[in-house]
């Protein structure tokens, strides 16, 4: 390699000002949905890459003079236990010069899965876990994340898809990671049931068990906070006025902080006790109220699909 590194990787954007080249480094539990979601970064413009230890990704990001550059306005890469000669030690150690380049703008991606939902994948698939080769499935599963543990407390992103469709896991990866995303927080609002765990990925957490809970009314049992009568049940509740402006005064002041620490993406999460009802329609009514205020917010119903309770 010639020159410092990030030599001649910034591009022009159209108002002159330097361009950083976005570089996805994606690694976490085997079988939590690295290689989909390598598929997604590949739809969405990046140059994506499986398996591929950092100090060769460092070569293709700097080429040789007279070499071809990335093709695209981003590189997606997957570094995991997969990975030739692999150590935490040595991935942190290349890692250093990456991102520290001030040419590149690198996030470090880790996938997390819970271990039931994992061992039901790599049993239904018949796919053999990479460190499970002379040990029961499931020592491998724990094994690979006391391994990786360092690098899930060193990632900029944490993506849990425990519970999460394909199609959810896309729509995450889209509103995150899109290439002509513009500068700001992306915000995501997550409703969920307590008895089903707190979202791994969440940021903020809400507990709103304190309202006036719908499932007590046989009217309300079978109906969620998207419906009005629910809506209007909850609304009622002389608590959460002040709850609410509370709520949205507190998240609105936070914002523009976690902004200027430079976090990019924020994950809010509702919860109440079965997840279809009081946190559905708080967590509903905080992304419209952003909205309205011109952020860029998406909301999930985690536990929506399953039975009430």
């Amino acid at each position: 390699m010639t020159g410092p590194v990030g030599a001649g990787l910034e591009e022009k954007g159209s108002d002159g000002a330097s361009k950083k080249t976005r570089v996805l480094v994606v690694t976490g539990m085997s079988g939590a949905g690295k290689s989909s979601a390598l598929n997604v970064f590949e739809d969405l413009g990046y140059e994506a890459i499986d398996n591929i230890p950092l100090v060769l990704l460092n070569a293709l990001l700097h080429p040789i003079a007279g070499g071809p550059a990335p093709r695209h306005g981003g590189v997606a890469a997957t570094v995991d236990i997969r990975t030739r000669d692999f150590s935490v030690d040595t991935f942190l150690t290349d890692l250093g010069p990456l991102t520290s380049d001030p040419g590149l703008d690198v996030r470090l991606v880790f996938f997390d899965c819970d271990e039931d939902v994992l061992s039901r994948r790599y049993t239904a698939t018949r796919r053999r876990h990479p460190l499970a080769e002379d040990r029961p499935l499931r020592d491998g599963i724990r094994h690979e994340r006391e391994v990786m543990l360092p690098l899930r407390d060193r990632a900029d992103v944490v993506i849990d898809t425990s519970t999460m469709a394909v199609g959810e896991l896309r729509t995450t990866l889209v509103e995150q990671f899109k290439l002509e995303q513009g500068p700001g927080l992306t915000i995501s609002i997550i409703s969920f049931s307590y008895r089903r765990g707190l979202p791994r990925q969440a940021d903020l957490v809400f507990d709103v068990r304190f309202l006036a809970n719908p499932h007590y009314e046989e009217a309300l049992r079978e109906r969620t906070g998207l419906d009005r009568e629910v809506a209007d049940f909850v609304a009622a509740d002389p608590v959460f006025g002040p709850f609410f402006d509370s709520l949205a005064s507190l998240v609105l002041l936070l914002l523009p902080h976690y902004g200027r620490e430079g976090k990019t993406y924020l994950t809010i999460a509702v919860g109440c006790t079965g997840g279809h009802h009081r946190s559905v329609f708080v967590a509903d009514r905080l992304s419209r109220l952003l909205q309205d205020k011109d952020h860029r917010v998406s909301v999930r119903h985690r536990d929506l699909r399953s039975a009430p309770s």
